[in-house]
């Protein structure tokens, strides 16, 4: 009989184990099981040059999609909040981005010298197979602990490229071959940093920016400081700047992409003066002359760019 119950004992024990461990797996599974139209846990870089790693996915949510490189920091966590209210917001101001609601993110480690080329950033949007038809950007630092200086402003900075890239269903920049590759990231960067809660790092931005001498279009040329922050401190901050893709991608010659729409041709300087002029609704020729100077062919350009685009409207 002792023995009979010895044997009733370990049976009992054994089934509460039993379902425990069952209990335990089922969480498990449920924890390891991504909710559907989760991002991939991993992602293979095949964008060529260096970018050859298998990239682990360390944080996402409805905004953002995070993936490190085996030589990023994993006790870097900042970028996940940061990167995820720049995206929220950019969405918010200038609107939807293809049918990916998230922004990808690929942060690498800069510990080799092999690793040296993976330095920078290059940003990618729904429109380019190159990522995957996702909009995305790809930064690399040697240092990622603090988000102050290059650490944020490089990763915001290559959403702006999408923002310039990608705006309103149309692929293309038509502006870049006028203000190059930062002049309107610098006051993107700073009207991101503002929204963000980051308006200490707005204010250093600001100071930087406002001192700073570009030698285009002309030598002594401050884009900042006596073009991009006038129009946004007058004209509705953000609200400007957003308005003028959306006078581009309405009006300006475009063809069919199997995403959207694409651009075919650049904008001249006439072409650029008269658009910020519809997005603020002021004739912009005085503020581009401070700026910049002003010319013949400028005036020709003007003139011929407000016969040729009527529907963008301003006090002429």
């Amino acid at each position: 009989m002792k023995f009979s119950k010895n044997i009733i004992l370990v049976s009992v024990m054994l089934f509460v184990f039993l379902a425990a461990a069952c209990k335990k797996n089922k969480q498990t599974a449920t924890i390891e099981n991504d909710p559907p139209g989760s991002p991939p846990k991993t992602w293979q870089e095949h964008w060529g040059g260096p970018h050859t790693f298998l990239l682990n996915r360390v944080y996402f949510d409805s905004d953002v999609a995070v993936y490190y490189d085996p030589s990023m920091d994993k006790s870097v966590t900042w970028p996940y909040k940061t990167m995820s209210d720049t995206w929220k917001y950019v969405k918010k101001t200038y609107g939807a981005f293809g049918d990916s609601a998230r922004l990808y993110v690929v942060l690498h480690g800069i510990t080799t010298p092999f690793e040296e080329t993976l330095g920078g950033g290059h940003p990618a949007s729904y429109f380019d197979e190159s990522h995957d038809y996702r909009n995305a950007i790809d930064c690399g630092l040697g240092d990622w602990k603090y988000p102050t200086g290059q650490q944020i402003g490089i990763p915001i900075h290559e959403t702006g490229h999408i923002v310039c890239g990608a705006n309103n269903g149309v692929k293309g920049s038509p502006s870049d071959v006028l203000w190059g590759d930062s002049k309107f990231m610098e006051i993107y960067n700073y009207d991101v940093l503002m929204n963000i809660g980051r308006q200490d790092e707005a204010a250093r931005v600001y100071d930087q920016l406002k001192a700073q001498v570009d030698t285009f279009p002309r030598a002594g040329s401050q884009w900042f400081k006596n073009w991009f922050y006038p129009i946004y401190s007058k004209y509705g901050h953000a609200a400007v700047l957003s308005k003028y893709f959306k006078l581009l991608a309405a009006n300006y010659p475009k063809m069919p992409n199997p995403h959207g729409a694409e651009y075919t041709q650049n904008l001249n300087w006439g072409e650029f003066i008269h658009f910020w002029s519809g997005a603020t609704g002021d004739n912009m020729k005085a503020q581009a002359t401070f700026a910049f100077g002003w010319t013949d062919e400028w005036e020709q350009q003007f003139r011929q760019a407000q016969k040729d685009f009527t529907n963008v409207k301003y006090a002429y």
